[in-house]
């Protein structure tokens, strides 16, 4: 997926750096990227949540029992974490991204973008 998302990004910022294209056809292409991007990042944030209430449970537990039986979830737990961590990162940022070169490409077709 990361390099997929990357690569996406590569690919819109170089049809920005053109001015003979169909913007209506690309800004709908990149509409139903943004909403599959939108949707992992949507599922990857379900799941990370998932694993960090159970890795605190986890810690909870541990520290309530004392059973050392436990260390060895939560450090699995927590090998799982730190990626969705890091990849829900990228797919954060890399969505916010998206929205920008959308704005970009409402601005090449002649549309008033939205500009805070």
């Amino acid at each position: 997926m990361k390099r997929r998302i990357l690569a996406y990004l590569d690919y819109v910022e170089g049809l920005l750096e053109r001015d003979d294209l169909d913007w209506e056809d690309e800004i709908k292409k990149h509409l139903t990227q943004i909403a599959f991007f939108a949707h992992e990042r949507l599922v990857h944030l379900i799941v990370m949540v998932l694993f960090a209430i159970v890795t605190v449970f986890s810690i909870l537990y541990f520290n309530y029992t004392g059973k050392l039986e436990i260390v060895a979830l939560i450090v699995t737990l927590l090998m799982l974490l730190i990626p969705y961590i890091a990849h829900y990162y990228l797919l954060e940022n890399s969505v916010q991204k998206m929205y920008t070169q959308y704005d970009r490409m409402l601005e090449k077709k002649g549309d008033k973008a939205f500009k805070l």
